[in-house]
């Protein structure tokens, strides 16, 4: 069928100049919807349209609350999408790191309007984990998809317990930089909504924080649903850079960690555009409102909503991987 859609296009001569956009993007929905009935042929009943549809839906909702969280939208949307769509795990990670990136995208803007994203404390932890994504990628499609899930939800609920842990966290006392941060001008002034007035924040701890952030990379690009799990935590707990600040500042990181693991997935043919489209649309729609909810939720509800995300998600990672969740 698809190849009597191309033949016919061809003789439609002038028409294909006027009109090839279109038709490009409805044939490759077309061929994905096809592929990805072979892939999942229990799923037929439903029709090929329906999947984008609720994927849209779907990601319009985890936009919403990634942003706040500050754990980005690929670690909601591997674990949730993988295990309720009938579609293949590697598609689904390669189409996570673009749901991430888009979700980091619509949302940068806003945050570091506000001040709650800060460039001088994203860059340099951003060019490290960027670095190290790539090595990540590249294995992560070489194991089995099942050791990637359960290595996820060890590593997430790992997290989960060092954060509810922490009493804490809001806004960490740093007494003083030190000289690495200093020298870098790591630290900044934001307007927290929530309490009416302005906080001085700054940092210390950054060569242990440079360190991790290029694990941090190299696991966003195995696990293929970026960094957001582990960069509030690393800038919160380790840093001491306040929860807010740390949230906005993750959903930055995001933007170039994301892209440099993505490229990866994007050559080994591991990114469909039925799954891709439809959920970075859904997803950038729904992180606009989530960038507005960050400004004025309280930080121990951010904090709240960031260990309630994170335990649900490594859960479902952990259950799948070993079997027990289907």
């Amino acid at each position: 069928m698809l190849r009597n859609a191309v033949l016919a296009i061809r003789e439609t001569g002038g028409l294909v100049k006027t009109n090839l956009l279109p038709v490009l993007l409805v044939l490759t929905i077309f061929a994905g919807s096809t592929y990805a009935a072979e892939v999942a042929p229990s799923a037929s009943a439903m029709p090929w349209w329906g999947w984008p549809l609720a994927l849209f839906i779907t990601c319009f909702f985890l936009g919403i609350v990634a942003v706040p969280s500050g754990v980005g939208g690929g670690v909601l949307f591997v674990p949730i999408v993988g295990g309720f769509f009938p579609f293949h795990l590697d598609f689904v990670r390669g189409a996570g790191l673009l749901v991430a990136l888009a979700s980091a995208l619509a949302a940068g803007p806003s945050l570091l309007r506000v001040g709650l994203a800060d460039l001088r404390l994203a860059l340099p932890l951003a060019l490290l984990a960027s670095a190290s994504s790539i090595a990540g990628a590249m294995i992560g499609l070489a194991i089995p998809a099942s050791l990637v899930q359960i290595a996820l939800g060890i590593t997430i609920l790992g997290i989960v317990v060092l954060m509810a842990s922490a009493k804490k966290s809001e806004f960490p006392d740093v007494v003083a930089p030190d000289r690495l941060s200093a020298a870098l001008s790591m630290h900044g002034i934001f307007h927290d909504a929530s309490q009416g007035k302005n906080i001085h924040w700054q940092v210390h701890r950054t060569p242990l924080g440079l360190l991790l952030f290029v694990g941090i990379g190299f696991l966003a690009g195995l696990f293929g649903m970026g960094a957001g799990w582990a960069n509030v935590p690393v800038l919160n707990l380790l840093m001491g850079a306040p929860l807010k600040v740390s949230a906005g500042t993750s959903s930055f990181i995001l933007t170039l960690v994301d892209s440099s693991a993505a490229w990866i997935y994007l050559n080994k043919g591991a990114v469909l555009a039925m799954i891709a489209v439809p959920s970075v649309i859904g997803m950038m729609l729904g992180a606009f409102i989530g960038a507005r909810l960050l400004h004025v939720l309280k930080a121990s509800v951010v904090r709240k909503l960031v260990i309630s995300l994170l335990l649900f998600a490594g859960l479902r990672a952990l259950l799948k991987g070993l079997g027990i969740w289907m």
